[in-house]
């Protein structure tokens, strides 16, 4: 088979996805408003059931739900049909996925929630089928044709609910207010939650490993605190240990090219940048990282405390890029 032949084959499966997507967006109406009205009315957790490829589709809508505010759990309904029904309350709501509305396993348990008074929802690939007459509110998800050529593996039927799930979900979220930071707290370790949770306090250089001189120090010993810390500077104290003043590795460099060995007969206050950036510990990563980028830096002495005397702690901008913060 050609390239250009397989390159057909998959801008038409596109084109049936696609258009099975649009099609589900005009069969939203009142049963869409019920299903987000019973869920945000639920004091427990969204449970959500489905056989085969709908349970793998099932799994996935959980894991958005609970990303996104909606506490929720994927049940496999065999399972629950022997004793895992224990695991969903009167104070749940049930979403139940099947493309063909008839699934029995999902059949089987109808009952035992209507006897627990547990509210349900679908989504259906088939109107009237079984299911759909009996959860509380049904979505139809149906699709005009499967884009697998044989019109039987489940392509654009699952991307369709795929979808559904995502609308609801998202609809759920704009409901409850859910914000940037309510998402980060739930994803302390991805990219976005470290910007909007990693505090300078949890990566700043603390004790001994903060570089500091007095400033009659000679730039020779300067230098020497200077590699010996690792981080590229050195705070200037006076002698009331309050910091005045920063030299950096680079400073050191130029001196020495514009003015050879002499520069070494200079102190540390001869050769220091005044009133040096810093920064409180309670201060974002992220925040950090942009103002050393902001004033072209490479590190920030850091105070826990309004006394702006002694910082007590340093960081540089490889802490926060080593951390995950870009």
């Amino acid at each position: 088979m050609s390239s250009s032949k397989n390159i057909d084959i998959a801008k038409n499966v596109i084109d049936i996805e696609s258009k099975a997507v649009a099609a589900i967006a005009d069969k939203i109406g009142k049963s869409f408003e019920d299903a987000v009205g019973s869920i945000l009315n639920c004091s427990g957790r969204l449970i959500i059931l489905g056989m085969g490829k709908s349970g793998l589709i099932s799994q996935k809508i959980a894991a958005t739900m609970s990303s996104t505010g909606t506490p929720s759990h994927f049940v496999h309904p065999a399972d629950a049909f022997h004793g895992d029904l224990g695991m969903i309350t009167k104070n749940d709501v049930v979403l139940m996925i099947s493309n063909s509305g008839e699934t029995h396993e999902l059949l089987q348990i109808i009952p035992a929630l209507k006897k627990k008074k547990i509210p349900t929802i679908g989504m259906f690939g088939k109107e009237n089928s079984t299911l759909f007459n009996s959860v509380d509110h049904a979505l139809d998800t149906s699709v005009e044709k499967e884009a697998c050529p044989l019109d039987l593996a489940p392509t654009a039927s699952t991307t369709a609910t795929l979808a559904m799930g995502d609308a609801l979900a998202v609809a759920l979220l704009k409901n409850r207010g859910f914000d940037a930071n309510d998402f980060a707290e739930l994803h302390p370790g991805g990219s976005l939650g470290k910007k909007l949770l990693l505090s300078v306090n949890q990566l700043v250089h603390k004790g001994e490993d903060i570089p500091f001189v007095k400033d009659h120090t000679s730039l020779k010993d300067s230098l020497l605190t200077i590699s010996e810390k690792g981080l590229g500077i050195t705070g200037v104290l006076d002698k009331n240990d309050t910091l005045i003043g920063i030299i950096t590795d680079g400073d050191i460099r130029r001196g020495v090219e514009q003015n050879g060995n002499n520069i070494f007969d200079k102190t540390a206050k001869d050769f220091m940048s005044a009133d040096p950036k810093v920064i409180s510990s309670d201060t974002l990563a992220i925040t950090a990282l942009e103002l050393m980028e902001e004033y072209n830096i490479t590190s920030l002495f850091v105070y826990s405390s309004e006394n702006l005397k002694k910082p007590d702690g340093v960081i540089h901008i490889h802490d926060i890029l080593k951390a995950g913060i870009k």
